[in-house]
């Protein structure tokens, strides 16, 4: 799954119509929470720690890495590509179910499926299809579901329920670490993750006030508007490109890295695959807090001080120090200090980062779009870093620290090199 922080939907065929209610309904903002709990569990677990070992016992130690590389970035790239397609399809939905319901409910039925296929797959060339089909309905679901948001909120009180949604992205990550810690059957561990995220997807297409359609727009949808989704002049908007770049050299570091942690606890300290699910779940509760810590204190810290740049470059450098740790930690206490270093990291950046991109937007006619765009240095990490992985590795292999500090080490140099393009920006402090 592409990683993604609470944005404006990718829509521009047409825009939904602004709520004009004094709030949303009562029971539409748990019910959106707990579907993007429900996606996010379904999606992430495998990121984090199951498709990890499902490839592994499918071929092997030696030639899982590789593999799962090639599996990950390829779902990647249809995370990225089918989260915007179906964000701007769904506006021009015009079912009697309404115009973000179908797609809620067709891309978790079509995910959850999907990954059945996957944990019960023999094949590498199986789970690679299935893990792209449930990469392509999951995403479908978060797109509509959060096109939710101008459908149901009020203008003041979107900034709420965003960071509401938002918490759903690390409490996701850690219920995925507690679910594989205690099931040790492949199929399984796929299987309960999609079942959360068809229950809670439902759940949500249930007691949605869903708006409805009667005639599609007058204006085609075009390849060129779709694909006019990814795109952007960085001559025009320097500031904006700078820091499309800060934010995907950093989240690089961030989310691309993650992928190939259980390898390295197995590899590195000798673990079986039952105590290095353990350690991954203790070093996720760990980061979590982290980022809990510190998202809210980067955000006040930022708006007192008036200054972004400075927060941005700080939350950058902590996530590398992190890596770092994580690079050469000499016990299993260290990985869990090195993860949490990261989620301090992490939580700064993700509070500040978005404040900092809505004051370089190009247009402010065409937020969505912009904000979408944005979200491409979030996802395509994620693509870029386990197709990059392999050669990392094999440099690693001739090198005296080895290959998974190697890897980790390229990861902070990344993020660092990031964190110190934030004063490329000019037009922000």
């Amino acid at each position: 799954m592409a990683l993604s922080q609470p944005q404006a939907p990718l829509t521009s065929a047409a825009p939904p119509a602004p709520s004009t209610t004094a709030r949303e309904p009562r029971s539409y903002l748990p019910a959106l929470s707990f579907a993007n709990l429900g996606v996010y569990v379904a999606l992430l677990t495998p990121v984090m720690v199951s498709m990890a070992f499902k490839i592994d016992h499918l071929v092997g130690a030696e030639a899982a890495p590789a593999t799962l590389g090639m599996v990950m970035g390829i779902g990647a790239l249809f995370a990225l590509i089918c989260n915007p397609l179906a964000g701007r399809l769904s506006d021009r939905t015009t079912s009697r179910l309404g115009m973000r319901r179908p797609w809620i409910i067709g891309g978790a039925l079509v995910g959850t499926a999907a990954l059945v296929v996957v944990g019960t797959a023999q094949s590498v060339a199986l789970v690679l299809v299935g893990w792209c089909v449930a990469q392509a309905g999951f995403n479908a679901v978060l797109a509509a579901a959060n096109a939710t948001i101008p459908d149901q909120v009020p203008v003041e009180r979107r900034g709420k329920v965003s960071g509401l949604v938002g918490m759903a992205l690390p409490l996701a990550i850690l219920l995925g670490s507690v679910i594989v810690n205690r099931i040790s059957a492949d199929a399984t561990r796929f299987l309960v993750p999609a079942a959360l995220g068809l229950l809670f997807s439902l759940l949500l297409a249930a007691v949605l006030r869903d708006r409805r359609l009667h005639e599609a727009p007058a204006q085609r949808f075009t390849a060129g508007q779709f694909f006019g989704s990814f795109v952007f002049n960085p001559r025009k908007h320097p500031d904006f490109g700078w820091t499309w770049l800060t934010k995907f050299m950093v989240m690089f570091g961030y989310a691309g890295i993650a992928t190939f942690l259980p390898y390295y606890l197995i590899g590195r300290f000798e673990l079986s695959e039952q105590d290095a699910t353990g350690v991954i779940l203790t070093a996720t509760f760990a980061s979590v807090i982290g980022m809990v810590i510190s998202s809210p204190i980067g955000g006040i810290l930022s708006d007192r001080f008036g200054k972004r740049r400075p927060f941005v470059a700080t939350a950058g450098a902590i996530m590398a120090v992190g890596l770092v740790v994580l690079a050469f930690a000499p016990s299993i206490a260290m990985v869990v200090v090195g993860q949490a270093i990261i989620g301090l990291g992490a939580g700064a950046f993700f509070s500040v980062d978005i404040a900092l991109a809505t004051q370089v937007l190009p247009s402010k006619d065409d937020t969505a779009k912009d904000l979408g765009v944005l979200n491409i240095a979030n996802a395509l990490p994620q693509s870029l870093a386990p197709a990059m992985a392999p050669a990392i590795l094999a440099v690693g292999a001739h090198l005296p620290i080895g290959q998974y500090p190697t890897w980790y080490l390229f990861g902070a140099l990344v993020a660092l090199a990031g964190a110190a393009l934030v004063y490329k920006i000019k037009g922000v402090r």
